[in-house]
């Protein structure tokens, strides 16, 4: 089942790199913080590297004057979140999370199976908002498209909500 607005965030697993692999609790990660979570179904793929990711690395600072943090989510491994955030200048403090085998997209219900493309399981496009671990706005994409899980939908909806 796909998770809902008033829904508090599973507890599962994800994994980024600083001083080496850390493995990160969603609950930990989550509970007692604003954050904006997207994800892309691919790192260093078209639409994620163009457009996605380059949107949030844009209004990074407007997300962070408004007391929200910032957190990139795809299937892949934390070694290719690293280097993708690397290669597109991500600021320090946007957090580049690594679902390596899907549990935290399963776990939202928002999986996508991309095995017709040679890509697996992946998760779908999409954003969130969560305050202390209960989601507040949910955009999942349509397949395909690229809206409304945009960083500058996101705001929108945030200078009207907060």
């Amino acid at each position: 089942m796909t998770i809902q607005i008033g829904d508090h965030i599973p507890e599962v697993t994800l994994q980024r790199i600083r001083e080496g692999v850390e493995t990160l609790d969603t609950n930990a990660l989550f509970d007692g913080r604003n954050i904006v979570l997207f994800a892309v179904p691919g790192a260093f793929t078209p639409t994620c590297s163009e457009k996605h990711l380059p949107g949030f690395v844009q209004h990074f600072d407007e997300f962070r004057s408004q007391g929200v943090e910032v957190a990139c989510m795809s299937v892949n491994d934390p070694f290719v979140m690293q280097a993708w955030g690397q290669s597109q200048h991500v600021p320090e403090g946007l957090m580049m999370l690594a679902d390596g085998n899907g549990d935290f997209a399963r776990a939202l219900g928002l999986e996508l199976d991309a095995s017709a493309y040679g890509m697996g399981r992946r998760a779908r496009r999409f954003s969130l908002y969560a305050e202390d671990g209960v989601v507040k706005l949910l955009n999942v994409e349509a397949p395909g498209e690229f809206r409304v899980s945009s960083a500058e939908h996101m705001l929108s909806q945030l200078k009207q909500d907060l």
